[in-house]
């Protein structure tokens, strides 16, 4: 068992899972974001055939993780599926995994910009965002937004480069006011943390975050302050 990190955020103590999901055990909650299910048949139907398993891998590691954190809801802040249109390509074993899912957890599908509100069709309750103890959850942040705020989006990803290799992590990033979580789909891709779209999210700096040993490290960003032309990758806190 991959032991969590404890975080507080907006006076909340939450659990940072290392597998890119939070855990909230004042509600039993598990927060996801981005499992952009159906992906591979997305680019199957458009001439480019790949293995037909992230969907199933996604909601194996889904289910691994409610049933470890012993969670009573699943909270999916938005793109849970890759398009419009995948609920006519899921496949029957997909979509009785979805329902089984439903019956076992509460589950709440934020609407995102892939995927709109049709994951309810497989149970659970749809919104377009959630209010709980004074935090807003949604599928993207919002600058005006005055309240503490948790969301996904961007697929953050902590790149550094090692013995001449690009080397990147999927990372949480945020602030004492924000928190974007990465992508939890198996085939989603990934923004650098200190990219200026996420960047733009942000007052000032903030911090990319990786759960390892149990324990968050974090990593300085230097916000839109740095400028998008002299910003530097994200480096090793001291």
């Amino acid at each position: 068992m991959v032991p969590a990190a404890p975080f507080d955020f907006a006076g909340q103590h939450f659990q940072m899972l290392a597998e890119n999901a939070l855990f909230w055990p004042r509600h039993g909650a598990l927060i996801v974001a981005d499992l952009h299910l159906e992906k591979a048949s997305w680019y199957a139907a458009r001439g480019q055939p790949l293995p037909p398993y992230d969907s199933h891998d996604t909601l194996d590691r889904l289910a691994t993780l409610a049933a470890r954190t012993g969670a009573r809801a699943i909270w999916c802040l938005g793109d849970s599926f890759h398009d419009r249109d995948a609920a006519a390509r899921i496949v029957p074993a997909v979509a009785d995994r979805l329902a089984r899912q439903a019956r076992s957890a509460a589950l709440v599908w934020i609407a995102g910009n892939h995927d709109g509100l049709s994951a309810g069709a497989w149970g659970g309750t749809v919104a377009d965002e959630l209010l709980v103890d004074g935090i807003a959850f949604r599928h993207q942040a919002e600058r005006g937004e005055v309240r503490p705020e948790i969301s996904g989006h961007f697929h953050p990803k902590l790149c550094s480069h090692i013995r001449g290799r690009r080397v990147a992590r999927a990372c949480f990033v945020g602030d004492a006011r924000r928190l974007i979580l990465p992508a939890f789909g198996s085939f989603a891709g990934g923004l650098a943390a200190d990219d200026p779209a996420i960047a733009a999210s942000f007052d000032g700096s903030y911090r990319a975050m990786l759960v390892a040993g149990g324990r968050r490290l974090d990593f300085p960003c230097p916000g839109r302050a740095a400028g998008d032309a002299t910003a530097r990758p994200a480096a090793a806190a001291s």
